[in-house]
């Protein structure tokens, strides 16, 4: 029998979008102040555009990590679409369940990115933002290479706070 302890990690697809759009909102819910978009602009999505986004292409694509059967983790990786820019992909949507954190979950999603962006030619370098308030996603970042190459004070006004963004970077394994 197969440890249903142990992580995995795997390529979301236009079929897992209702359990996609659980997660999803439980994160912007749970830390808004982590992510850009509100859980109300998030919610009001249809089901369909969620889906059609959740469909793998050369441009982008969206990693679930799954712990004891259950979707617990997000990330994409979404390729910039201008030829001058499209050296670069960016890293978006990252959260792990509060009750899956400390087991793996962000370290399995960021491998996974990392070796699935290796075989994408011609990128030679990954992106991110994280907000002042994530210092445990920005830990996560630094230890799979990004570093922080600057800070953008007053980036975003949210529950009547000014919060800064920090922009981090790392080149293609």
């Amino acid at each position: 029998m197969a440890d249903r302890s142990a992580v995995a990690v795997r390529v979301l697809d236009a079929a897992d979008a209702p359990e996609y759009r659980e997660v999803r909102l439980a994160a912007l819910r749970r830390d808004p102040l982590a992510f850009l978009t509100t859980a109300e602009e998030f919610a009001a999505r249809p089901l369909e555009d969620l889906a059609a986004r959740l469909r793998p292409s050369a441009q982008a694509v969206t990693f679930g990590a799954v712990l004891d059967g259950r979707l617990v983790g997000l990330l994409t990786l979404a390729r910039e679409a201008a030829p001058i820019l499209a050296h670069r992909v960016n890293v978006y949507g990252v959260s792990v369940a509060p009750g899956a954190r400390g087991r793996g979950c962000g370290d399995a999603l960021m491998a996974a990115a990392l070796a699935s962006v290796s075989r994408w030619p011609g990128v030679t370098s990954l992106h991110l933002a994280v907000m002042e308030t994530q210092p445990a996603a920005r830990r996560l970042y630094e230890r799979h290479g990004f570093q922080c190459w600057g800070r953008q004070p007053d980036a975003v006004r949210r529950e009547g706070r000014s919060l800064a963004e920090d922009w981090m970077w790392r080149p293609a394994p």
